[in-house]
């Protein structure tokens, strides 16, 4: 699976957990010189706490366009450490 953005590859990985219809790529996949930390945080009932990237690529931001999970509940434990992308992140294989 690929996550890109503005046609550049921001993750790569055969090894992603789909939940809630979200690929979520382990952090070591995603190349993060496009990713800069957010203040934007929100929450999930079963999931915990998330927090957000934004993705910048060749000067152009798309905030908080990617998300995790720093310390998930148990029942989401296999999205910890991983990552996920929207706002026009194309997900492709």
């Amino acid at each position: 699976m690929k996550a890109i953005w503005k046609d550049t590859v921001i993750a790569q990985s055969d090894e992603t957990v789909v939940v809630e219809g979200n690929h979520y790529f382990p952090a070591e996949s995603v190349s993060m010189e496009f990713l800069k930390d957010s203040d934007t945080i929100s929450g999930c009932p079963w999931k915990g706490t998330a927090n957000y990237y934004n993705i910048d690529v060749d000067g152009e931001t798309n905030p908080d366009a990617a998300w995790y999970y720093p310390d998930p509940k148990d029942a989401a434990s296999e999205i910890r450490g991983r990552i996920a992308f929207w706002k026009g992140v194309q997900i492709i294989e």
